[in-house]
């Protein structure tokens, strides 16, 4: 007797789309600094659009070298007497900051996903709380600073220029803004010109919460306005997020002169799959390694290693994984893969991908409607990549895998370290003491084990070679931003 298969059930999820009508936007924004907005000195102003429809959002001042000039003489005035407030007071304003945040979370999250394309998903369960997280976090370390730096007598460093990139714009302001001030710095902040909203909207936090004029100040521009803010005269410090030929262009401008810089710059981070791993959950793991806000992830999983004796299961099982993301509308509570951030980005990833094509790699993309506005790119899967395609090198910044086999540790630790990067690593293996001989072996400044893309506030990150250096979240993430005295 033979039995016909059952056909299997096929249903789809109801659209569920957020609300918009609660945010409180304004049409036009100006430049914060001293404490209120501001009109630009040469009155410019840009649009920024959002990437799923191609449409304008709110108007926002972009800053010149008047503009720059002004925010340093602020935040110069101001601090003295910042530094000068008992550490506890300092922590109280930093402590409001972080409620307000999560008090303002919803219109944070749908304001992140606007402006930047990334689902609505995301912002709302890991960007808005993992900001709050952070300036909760250094709220507490304001009046322990000696103990974060063993126990040595510490200052600030006085201003410090903070640029952040567009892929996280709220969650870096945080990383970044928390601990100089903290510290006793005051910040001049640089959104990217394509995500400057959610920093706006944090500049009309710090005056909820009444922060001193001058602390903080925030300067919507391009890449204009951060070559000026950084080579501004009376900054004492500068942080940068971004790719590494900005972060070289940086230090270089930066050579000869008394500047403390910490660099967080690109990556092409591993993700490495042993036989022994638990294969279904290692799937999981290497979804959200790189699709994770469409891998537009500095430290994403991109290159994934796969021991050869389970490669043919691994492909399988996350090509039948990809098959049911769902790409499209951002806002939509469903949504796995959001728009790509920008026209310039969709075309960097198209270029990248046609390279691997014509060097031979085979492609998967998975096969979905996407809409017909908006800058958008399918999950895609390379498998036969060689370590010398470009697909295997450059970073795509992209919802695009490059799939490397191996047969043995070593081989697994030598194509992991062959590349100019060194952000972050992942290690899938149900074997102890295998992923401490791996991770001991990796020139990468964050790596997991058995999950991946999981951050926290306590832990420190960064990267070695052209990945950067200097390192942001817990207690390291203060010595960068301070001066040890005796």
């Amino acid at each position: 007797m033979t039995v016909e298969p059952r056909q299997a059930l096929v249903w789809d999820y109801a659209p569920a789309p957020e609300a918009t009508d609660h945010l409180r936007l304004r049409d036009r924004y100006g430049l914060f600094i001293a404490g209120e907005f501001r009109e630009p000195a040469d009155s410019r102003y840009e649009p920024t659009i959002n990437p799923a429809s191609e449409e304008p959002i709110a108007e926002v001042a972009w800053a010149g070298a008047e503009d720059i000039q002004r925010a340093v003489e602020a935040a110069r005035a101001a601090q003295p007497r910042w530094a000068a407030l008992p550490a506890r007071e300092r922590a109280k304003y930093i402590f409001r900051i972080a409620r307000l945040i999560q008090e303002r979370a919803r219109e944070l999250a749908v304001t992140e996903t606007l402006d930047g394309g990334k689902p609505l998903r995301e912002s709302r369960d890991v960007d808005i709380p993992l900001a709050a997280a952070h300036f909760f976090h250094y709220a507490g370390w304001a009046d322990k600073l000696r103990y974060g730096v063993v126990a040595r007598e510490v200052a600030p460093l006085g201003v410090v220029a903070q640029i952040v990139p567009w892929n996280f714009p709220l969650l870096m302001a945080a990383w970044k803004l928390a601990p100089a001030l903290a510290c006793g710095n005051t910040a001049i902040l640089k959104p990217a010109e394509t995500t400057p909203l959610t920093a706006l909207l944090l500049a009309e936090i710090c005056q909820e919460a009444e922060l001193p004029e001058g602390v903080v100040a925030i300067l919507p521009g391009d890449g204009a306005t951060g070559a000026a803010l950084v080579r501004a005269p009376g900054i004492d410090k500068v942080a940068f997020t971004g790719s590494t030929a900005v972060g070289r262009d940086i230090q270089s401008a930066l050579a000869g002169r008394d500047i403390a810089l910490t660099l967080e710059l690109g990556g092409k981070s591993a993700n490495i799959v042993f036989e022994d791993a638990a294969i279904d959950q290692a799937v999981e793991g290497i979804v959200n390694g790189i699709f994770f806000n469409q891998g537009h992830v500095c430290c994403a999983g991109s290159r994934l290693l796969v021991q050869e004796s389970v490669a043919e299961e691994v492909i399988a099982k996350l090509w039948a994984r990809m098959l049911r993301l769902r790409v499209g509308d951002p806002l939509d509570k469903n949504t796995d893969v959001g728009a790509v951030n920008s026209a310039a980005q969709l075309e960097r990833i198209q270029e990248l991908v046609q390279a691997g094509e014509q060097e031979g790699a085979v492609r998967r993309s998975i096969a979905c409607e996407l809409p017909d506005r908006g800058f958008w790119f399918a999950p895609t899967m390379f498998t036969d990549v060689s370590p010398v395609h470009r697909i295997a090198v450059e970073e795509i910044f992209g919802p695009v895998v490059s799939v490397l086999t191996f047969r043995t540790v070593e081989e697994a630790i030598a194509k992991t370290n062959n590349s100019v990067s060194g952000l972050a690593a992942g290690i899938w293996t149900d074997k102890g003491a295998k992923a401490f001989q791996v991770a001991s072996a990796l020139r990468a400044g964050v790596i997991w084990q058995n999950t991946y893309n999981h951050f926290d506030p306590t832990a420190a990150f960064g990267g070695y070679k052209e990945s950067g250096f200097g390192r942001e979240g817990g207690p390291a993430g203060l010595r960068p931003y301070l001066r040890v005295v005796r």
